[in-house]
């Protein structure tokens, strides 16, 4: 199984590089697939890899149920 993570870009750190948060974790992700970003983006990101931006909307109730998973682990 195969599983997304959504992060929340909080510095670009080159061309095809950015760093992210999801939760507590901050990580280094590349952009590769995407294109530009922008801080405060939320991407889903794969194996280090931003596979998706995520309109607002969608984020909000994406990232609202992941809190809710990290909750109850």
């Amino acid at each position: 199984m195969c599983l997304a993570v959504p992060y929340t870009v909080e510095t670009i750190a080159g061309d095809r590089l950015c760093v992210a948060r999801a939760g507590s974790v901050r990580t280094e992700i590349r952009t590769d697939l995407v294109g530009a970003l922008d801080v405060g983006d939320v991407v889903l990101v794969h194996a280090g890899f931003a596979i998706e931006r995520l309109e607002e909307r969608d984020s909000e109730e994406l990232l609202r149920l992941f809190d809710e998973i990290r909750a109850k682990a």
